[in-house]
């Protein structure tokens, strides 16, 4: 398209009409709606960290996510996407979530996910725990039925309980496990690593046909390889792609409740999400982002940098 033709969908605002300080507090500063309606793909934000164990502050992660993402253009300059000149986006805020309750709020997600997946929008999800993406792999699989799962991760979050408690964010995959939302031998689980209770903590995924990648097989090594062999087994499946920032090495993110060393870098992140280009992606998140500790906004940045990455490796965004 060129400069002088009449934009069809919305657009981010750009750097020379706003100064990159200015302007809406939008992911990208695009335009904002009270719904999916009319949307090819959507960004919402899932403002909680009443899930969490460990640091609090997600709750404030998509804010700083949408205030990072001022700095990004609409061309993807590495992959040669420019989503916007194929998709409707927009930004459709936050969901009202029940801070005081956290089941309640899992209710209070899938409900509004059921509504976004109604409008056939393919929601991008600015985190927020890790407990999110429960309740909204509840509302794809209605759509869907089961996903295939990439879960870019320092953790398992298979955990059966956390506490006593049976939702939160070291329990996500287990619910989604015997909730049947998942494809089990299309679940692929990279980045692992840390200390742990026992080897059941990545057994008991394999034990159910998971693929686990633990971080010290990405080590000094590209995961172009990995992502070929990944799209092959995923095939034509839906794909669910859930992007927790402490998968990254804390040089890079340090802005994470529960930081674990030896991580991934920013490329290989980049890796990840440019290799499900063409897989029927049908949704994404990027959680974890806790803005009091990260002092330099450089987790933000790369979790907006990431949330852009899934938006180009829609289906539509190369249409």
């Amino acid at each position: 398209m060129s400069a002088d033709t009449p934009h069809r969908y919305n657009q981010p605002l750009g750097g020379n009409d706003m100064p990159r300080f200015g302007g809406p507090a939008t992911m990208m500063r695009l335009p904002t709606q009270s719904s999916a309606a009319g949307l090819d793909a959507c960004f919402v934000g899932v403002p909680m960290d009443i899930g969490a164990s460990n640091r609090a502050g997600t709750r404030h992660g998509p804010r700083a996510i949408r205030a990072e993402s001022c700095m990004l253009r609409p061309f993807n300059m590495g992959t040669g996407a420019a989503p916007f000149d194929h998709m409707q986006v927009a930004d459709i805020g936050d969901i009202a979530i029940n801070t005081f309750n956290l089941k309640a709020t899992a209710d209070i997600i899938t409900a509004a996910y059921d509504d976004i997946l109604g409008h056939a929008c393919v929601p991008l999800t600015l985190g927020g725990d890790h407990t999110l993406t429960y309740p909204i792999l509840r509302a794809i699989a209605k759509r869907y039925g089961p996903v295939a799962l990439i879960q870019v991760d320092a953790h398992a979050d298979t955990s059966d309980a956390m506490f006593g408690e049976k939702i939160a964010h070291g329990t996500p995959f287990r619910r989604a496990f015997e909730e049947d939302l998942l494809i089990n031998d299309k679940v692929f689980q990279i980045g692992l690593r840390g200390t742990g209770y026992s080897p059941s903590d990545y057994d008991w995924g394999r034990e159910r046909g998971f693929t686990v990648v633990p971080a010290e097989q990405c080590w000094h090594k590209s995961l172009a390889p990995l992502m070929g062999d990944i799209r092959e087994r995923i095939g034509d499946a839906p794909l669910y792609l859930t992007y927790d920032i402490d998968s990254l090495d804390p040089a890079f993110a340090p802005g994470t409740g529960t930081v674990e060393i030896g991580g991934l870098t920013t490329i290989q992140a980049l890796e990840i999400v440019r290799g499900v280009k063409g897989l029927n992606l049908v949704g994404g998140d990027l959680v974890e982002v806790s803005p009091p500790y990260d002092s330099s906004g450089n987790t933000a940045l790369i979790g907006a940098n990431l949330l852009y990455e899934m938006l180009c490796s829609l289906p539509k965004a190369w249409s």
